[in-house]
C-alpha cells in the first residue's frame, strides 16, 4: 500500500503537468511603471474582454470607480493593467502608447489607452486586458474583428503623458454615501501624468489642510468626528510630484453622487 507522502506526491506533480498543460503556470509581474518618459518600449502580453466593440466592463466602469468609460473623454479606448501598471489604484488614470506588428492584422501604429481597471491574471510580467475597442484599435483599418479574433498576441508599451481634449477639465465626483463625517471623492481628468497619489483639502476660511486616505481604485476618503461643510479647495498630487489646487470646487450645500469640475 502506498504511503501517504507518496500519495501527495503523486497529486502535486499531476497538479502541475495540469498547470502546464493548461498553461496557466504563474508568471511574476515586472516592476512597477512609474511617471518617466522616453522613447523607450516595453513588451506586454495583451487580452481583451467585454463587448468586441465596448469599452470593456458591462457597466462601462471598473476597478478604479470611473464611470461611462464608454463616453467621452475615454471613448472606450480604455483597459486594465496587471499589478506594475494598476498598482492598487495608484496607476488609475495613467496613459499609455500601445502597438502590435504581429499577427499580420496589426497596422504596427500606436494608439494611447488609459488605465481604468485592474487585472491580476498572471500570464506575464506586464499584461493589458484591453476593452475591446481599444484592442481592435491596433489593428489595419477594416481588420479590427480579424485581430480581436486573436484573442491575445504580444505588444510594445510604454508610458506617456495623458492629454484630454480641449475644454477637458479635473473632475471630482463626490461618492454615494457621503455625508458631513465622510467625505469621499473620485478623482478623474487629470492632464498629464493622470494617476494621483494623494488628495487633500481644505475648507474655505481655515488654514489647515485635511489629508485623505486612499480608499481604492481612484477614491480617496476622510472620515471624521467634525463636519465638513465646504465649500472645499482640492488639492492633488501626481505621481511625478505635480501638486495642483482647485479652489472652492466642492461647494457649499454639496450632494452624495454628484460631480465637480474645476472652474
Amino acid at each position: 500500500m502506498a504511503s501517504s507522502s507518496s500519495v501527495l506526491l503523486v497529486v502535486a506533480l499531476f497538479a502541475v503537468f495540469l498547470g502546464s498543460a493548461h498553461g496557466i503556470a504563474k508568471v511574476p509581474p515586472g516592476p512597477n511603471i512609474t511617471a518617466e518618459y522616453g522613447d523607450k518600449w516595453l513588451d506586454a502580453k495583451s487580452t481583451w474582454y467585454g463587448k468586441p466593440t465596448g469599452a470593456g466592463p458591462k457597466d462601462n466602469g471598473g476597478a478604479c470607480g470611473y464611470k461611462d468609460v464608454d463616453k467621452a473623454p475615454f471613448n472606450g479606448m480604455t483597459g486594465c493593467g496587471n499589478t506594475p501598471i494598476f498598482k492598487d489604484g495608484r496607476g488609475c488614470g495613467s496613459c499609455f502608447e500601445i502597438k502590435c506588428t504581429k499577427p499580420e492584422s496589426c497596422s504596427g501604429e500606436a494608439v494611447t489607452v488609459t488605465i481604468t481597471d485592474d487585472n491580476e491574471e498572471p500570464i506575464a510580467p506586464y499584461h493589458f486586458d484591453l476593452s475591446g475597442h481599444a484592442f481592435g484599435s491596433m489593428a489595419k483599418k477594416g481588420e479590427e474583428q480579424k485581430l480581436r479574433s486573436a484573442g491575445e498576441l504580444e505588444l510594445q508599451f510604454r508610458r506617456v503623458k495623458c492629454k484630454y481634449p480641449d475644454g477637458t477639465k479635473p473632475t471630482f465626483h463626490v461618492e454615494k454615501a457621503s455625508n458631513p463625517n465622510y467625505l469621499a471623492i473620485l478623482v478623474k481628468y487629470v492632464d498629464g501624468d493622470g494617476d494621483v497619489v494623494a488628495v487633500d483639502i481644505k475648507e474655505k476660511g481655515k488654514d489647515k489642510w485635511i489629508e485623505l486616505k486612499e480608499s481604492w481604485g481612484a477614491v480617496w476618503r476622510i472620515d471624521t468626528p467634525d463636519k465638513l461643510t465646504g465649500p472645499f479647495t482640492v488639492r492633488y498630487t501626481t505621481e511625478g510630484g505635480t501638486k495642483s489646487e482647485v479652489e472652492d470646487v466642492i461647494p457649499e450645500g454639496w450632494k452624495a453622487d454628484t460631480s465637480y469640475s474645476a472652474k
